[in-house]
């Protein structure tokens, strides 16, 4: 039996995604964040509380006994300023600014 394949089946390129939008964990574009007034490149749309830290103290995760308290403002439109708790992300902005002081040990 023959089939009939006028404009259905296979067809290359139909269907396919824009190749480079989208996907790979948000990486397509890099925005600066000011943690404690030293500028960083950040290529993710979130930002943990660890990592935040971790910008401002490289030896953080030698030290898991050290609490942080971290802050932010100029942050996305719906939550511009707050608390970052650990645990917890952030969607970052490009300007968007970081606040990491120690609070002792937990």
């Amino acid at each position: 039996m023959a089939q009939d394949n006028h404009g259905h089946g296979d067809n290359p390129g139909h269907g396919v995604g824009n190749p480079g939008q989208g996907g790979g964990g948000g990486n397509d574009h890099a925005v600066t964040i000011i943690v404690e007034g030293t500028a960083h490149e950040w290529t993710k749309k979130e930002i943990t509380y660890d990592e935040v830290v971790t910008l401002e103290v490289p030896d953080y995760s030698q030290h898991p006994e050290i609490t942080y308290s971290v802050t932010y403002k100029k942050g996305q439109g719906n939550k511009p300023e707050g608390d970052l708790a650990k645990g917890e992300s952030v969607k970052v902005k490009d300007g968007m600014i970081f606040n990491v002081s120690e609070t002792g040990q937990s």
